[in-house]
């Protein structure tokens, strides 16, 4: 079984299809954050970091990890 997580909430993979591991229904809609309560800003930026001058990404975690900024160098 191949399990994941998006933005904080459990993921599986089964039958082709990604399905969120607490309802098993596909995942058709993005979820907010499992941390701050917040959907990504319309760029997709994660909402409680909103853009981050000078990195490549940046992640903040989503309650599952520490966040992550990867720069530009």
């Amino acid at each position: 079984m191949i399990t994941g997580t998006s933005r904080g909430w459990s993921i599986v993979f089964e039958n082709d299809c990604w399905l969120w591991s607490d309802n098993k229904e596909p995942i058709t809609i993005e979820r907010p954050c499992k941390r701050c309560g917040r959907i990504p800003t319309k760029e997709g930026y994660d909402a409680c970091m909103g853009f981050v001058n000078g990195a490549t990404s940046a992640c903040c975690g989503h309650g599952v990890s520490e966040k992550i900024i990867v720069m530009n160098v």
